[in-house]
């Protein structure tokens, strides 16, 4: 039948693409299950416990009968408003309760932003290297993603004539993230707010992913574009959420901010889709927008000593150039120069089975910078033990060493 293949399953939903960061991590976890020492950079989540007191927020609201039953769809109310709070804290963005969303992580906010504004053949500009599911979530939402590459001659930041360049009729919304996942760029606030501009002027939608907020580094600083930029703000979706800052990925907590129809319609979608949140998460995350930012301090100093640690490794390795990133906590390193040797009698033909290679021989797990949109590159996480990173890193240059 049109539109399906062999399988049965939909043409939509067999384009969708593995998400290859998760893909690493499960592989590099079966692996150390099976008794192989593997030293994995691929997740991208914090190596530390969520603090005590999230915790006991959570184990508090599992013993109040409210949270055994269904809430809001768009989230708790005093956790929609203690996030605009939040907000206005720490970005100094004005915005009301009603304009907050609560979804299932970072990722159903990212969804659910391109399910709500995007029809199809709309296009969506996306500044790469890109995390891998923003073009599956445009796609899937009918749009058509339309990368404007940046490398690391521009330590991974665009123009806004490059952005200009690739902007047609058909063109609805821009991507904007800083700090960057994958490569730890940080946009100038001057930057951010002419690229703002220029988004405004030419009428288009911007979505904002500021997971990274806190996580920035040396003279580097945070800026969100609606502030920097106010024309933006009414045709602007910021998505945000708990994982990175407070170090909980799994308790899967994010949220959507934007001009109060745009919210209406995605709580209707996703009133749908999987209504609340689960109501502990939702406690949890209130304890955590409402508390002081003491342990997210500690983590990004953790993070910082990695991270230039990691970039001083590897860039002592043959082959590989690695700006220092300035957020986040991943490097992004070119691996141009390491492509087409042999490494151990295999060759090493693209990032990707360099990747592969580097698995098998070196017993290390990296993500390769085809699943960002730029092959040629590896991500690594500098989220993990010290130890770990060390080990692992000079694992790795031993085995580029050897290249032939």
């Amino acid at each position: 039948m049109p539109g399906m293949d062999d399988s049965g399953i939909s043409a939509r939903v067999a384009a969708i693409a593995e998400s290859a960061t998760l893909a690493v991590d499960a592989r590099a976890k079966a692996l150390r299950a099976a008794g192989r020492p593997v030293i994995g950079f691929g997740a991208g989540e914090p190596d530390f416990p969520t603090p005590d007191y999230i915790v006991r927020a959570a184990q508090r609201a599992c013993a109040e009968p409210r949270f055994h039953k269904y809430s809001p769809t768009a989230g708790l109310p005093e956790l929609r408003a203690a996030i605009a709070v939040k907000t206005r804290r720490d970005s100094g963005l004005e915005v009301s309760a009603d304009q907050v969303l609560v979804t299932n992580g970072g990722k159903q906010a990212v969804f659910q932003a391109f399910a709500a504004l995007l029809d199809p053949g709309d296009e969506v500009l996306l500044p790469t290297p890109h995390w891998t599911t923003y073009p599956e979530a445009i796609a899937l939402a009918g749009g058509v993603p339309v990368p404007v590459p940046a490398d690391e001659t521009t330590g991974y930041l665009v123009s806004v004539e490059q952005l200009a360049a690739r902007l047609t009729e058909r063109t609805k919304m821009l991507v904007f993230v800083s700090p960057s996942n994958p490569t730890g760029a940080v946009y100038p606030p001057a930057l951010v707010a002419q690229i703002g501009r220029w988004a405004a002027r030419a009428g288009l939608w911007v979505v904002t992913d500021e997971i990274y907020e806190h996580l920035v580094y040396g003279a580097a600083q945070f800026s969100s574009m609606p502030v920097v930029a106010p024309e933006v703000a009414p045709r602007c979706v910021v998505l945000n959420g708990v994982a990175k800052t407070y170090a909980m990925t799994g308790w899967r907590v994010g949220w959507m901010i934007g001009p109060p129809q745009l919210i209406r319609a995605a709580t209707n979608l996703q009133s749908h889709a999987t209504s609340n949140v689960c109501n502990v998460a939702q406690a949890a995350a209130l304890a955590a927008v409402s508390g002081d930012l003491a342990a997210v301090e500690a983590m990004r100093e953790a993070f910082d000593r990695r991270r230039q640690k990691m970039t001083a490794m590897l860039n002592e390795m043959p082959g590989v150039v690695c700006p220092l990133p300035e957020g986040a906590f991943y490097c992004y390193p070119s691996v141009k120069g390491v492509l087409g040797k042999r490494l151990g009698g295999q060759v090493a033909t693209t990032s990707a089975r360099l990747a592969e290679i580097v698995l098998d021989q070196a017993e290390v797990a990296v993500v390769p910078g085809e699943a960002f949109g730029t092959p040629g590159y590896l991500r690594l996480s500098c989220a993990l033990a010290d130890a770990d990173l060390e080990e692992g890193l000079a694992r790795l240059g031993k085995l580029l060493a050897q290249a032939s």
